[in-house]
């Protein structure tokens, strides 16, 4: 897409970035309200069904930019005087990624959690289908990144985009009609309508109650008839006042619901929303991670300045680099679940192999030192591309293997699998079943806000190093650019995130793996739920 931007739209390189950024944001934004949906009111099933309708409109319209000759402006082959996208064009591109966004949300919010929904075994084995689960998800979808990487970007870079975009779409229509087909099959779960809401009455009854003084017996909390939570967690205690009766029975219908529910909640209300309060501080250290992780437009942009080829008749198309990370992420994932888990758990005690804040902090740090290579790299480059005499020559191929990007794109792939699938376990983990979207939800919603950021660092490097008249270290031409410069920005602020992220983890105390050695979800605690005295211990 970048190159599509540049080469087909006349943007500048920083310009690109931004748009891509803003996009990847958007799409990872939504997912919030497709969560929202799906928990409260059409089901998984619906919002994914709306989804690919959606995603498939908005490719066809991407399409279309590729086939209406006025489309788009006049292709550009140099770097000076190109014609910009008018208004009518610009609206164009903007609606086909904006249906692809919003289609995202509903595909991304739901997908992993109804595939997690479709699992029917045993208490004792479910906790190892479910781990498995999620690294075979996270594979499949790195296997279909591969073959975008390789097979339509090749396409698209030998063939033209009018194949290169019509194939995915083609595809996307075959994935919608097979999703229909399978309808029948599926398990669907109920929306709970009350779960959002929950949330916002929570807060309203915990204000409203406020100054109610301690109950003198747990009678005096409203827990609903027939829960496994009777009374709230000594953590984040104010909002415990929003469970409290004025007298045990008061404000209570004879089925067990409040009458007002905006003044009573539940104690499972109170401890949901604690629940998701708690998992905030390490998930925003997901933030910076995201922001390292999304600078894929660069590197294809380093990537095309450099010798590309593999044999004198072949070579590696620019967008193509980004398979050797998914690559990477694909074999460490069948090595860790099938071969080093049962050894690491024999050490460590926990069936996982590693604890899912150690995978989470790993991923950090490696991220870090793929910026670091990142860095090393590219200087280099700008090295050989001032010794051949390309400064002025932004289209310039320097006689530099591309083959030097792979390193980092396998540390990054490294990272992504550490990190991002230990995040999306833990959310798993630590959130209450019926919170499964919002869990997926809040890993979108990290990612989204990571390309903000980026977004917001991207501009701030690009008018502070071209103050006093100096060239932006984001200059179009990659060669005046110091593009080696902002890669090490990058890795400082990767460093400090990850002293942040130890302090988090430091903060929140055991996870609930660690104490229970499960996934966390409450039907598996139910033995210890039922002969504890206290349930706060346990939460």
């Amino acid at each position: 897409m970048i190159l599509y931007l540049k080469f087909h739209y006349n943007m500048t390189n920083a310009e690109g970035a931004r748009v891509l950024f803003v996009w990847s944001a958007t799409s990872n934004f939504l997912p919030i309200l497709g969560s929202f949906l799906s928990d409260s009111y059409m089901g998984r099933y619906r919002v994914i069904a709306f989804g690919s309708i959606i995603s498939l409109l908005g490719m066809i319209s991407l399409w279309s930019t590729t086939v209406i000759p006025r489309a788009r402006p006049r292709d550009c082959h140099s770097l000076v005087n190109c014609e910009s996208p008018t208004s009518s064009q610009l609206a164009l591109l903007y609606a086909s990624l904006a249906l692809m966004s919003i289609g995202a949300g509903g595909i991304r919010a739901c997908s992993l959690a109804f595939g997690a929904d479709q699992l029917h075994y045993p208490d004792k084995q479910k906790k190892t289908m479910l781990q498995s689960f999620f690294n075979w998800y996270y594979a499949s979808v790195g296997l279909s990144l591969m073959i975008a990487a390789t097979v339509i970007v090749y396409v698209q870079d030998t063939a033209g985009w009018k194949l290169g975009f019509g194939i995915p779409a083609i595809l996307m229509t075959i994935a919608a009609v097979l999703y229909f087909l399978g309808s029948p099959l599926f398990v669907k779960m109920k929306p709970d309508k009350s779960l959002f809401s929950g949330f916002a009455q929570v807060v309203a009854a915990a204000i409203k109650n406020r100054h109610l003084p301690p109950p003198p017996s747990g009678e005096w909390y409203h827990y609903n008839k027939g829960p496994k939570l009777m009374v709230p967690s000594s953590t984040l205690s104010f909002l415990n006042k929003a469970c409290i009766m004025k007298s045990p029975g008061r404000g209570v219908n004879p089925d067990g619901s409040a009458t007002d529910p905006w003044s009573l909640c539940s104690v499972q209300q109170v401890e949901d929303l604690k629940s998701l309060i708690k998992v905030i501080p390490i998930w925003s250290t997901g933030i910076m991670f995201a922001v390292l992780l999304n600078q894929h437009s660069f590197q294809i942009l380093q990537a095309k300045s450099m010798d590309r080829h593999l044999c004198p008749s072949f070579q590696i198309p620019a967008g193509s680099f980004t398979v050797f990370g998914l690559l990477t992420l694909t074999i460490w994932v069948a090595i860790y679940d099938r071969l080093l888990v049962p050894k690491l758990a024999k050490l460590t005690g926990n069936p996982r192999g590693l604890g899912l804040k150690h995978r989470m902090g790993i991923g950090l740090v490696l991220s870090c030192l793929a910026t670091a290579v990142s860095a090393i790299v590219e200087g280099q480059r700008r090295k050989r591309a001032m010794e051949q005499g390309f400064l002025n020559n932004g289209y310039a191929v320097v006689d530099m293997s591309a083959l030097w990007l792979v390193p980092q794109h396998c540390i990054l792939g490294l990272a992504e699998a550490f990190n991002i699938i230990g995040q999306i376990e833990f959310y798993y983990s630590e959130l209450p079943k019926r919170m499964a979207s919002v869990g997926m939800a809040l890993f979108a919603l990290g990612m989204g806000v990571g390309n903000l950021v980026a977004t917001v660092i991207l501009g701030a490097v690009d008018e502070t190093s071209k103050k006093g008249g100096k060239e932006s270290w984001i200059a179009n031409n990659i060669n005046k650019g110091h593009y080696n410069y902002y890669y090490w920005a990058l890795t400082i602020l990767g460093g400090v995130n990850v002293l942040y992220f130890c302090i988090c983890s430091w903060a929140y105390g055991p996870s609930k793996e660690e104490e229970f050695g499960v996934m966390g979800k409450e039907e598996e605690m139910d033995d210890e739920m039922k002969n504890s005295e206290n349930a706060s211990i346990l939460l």
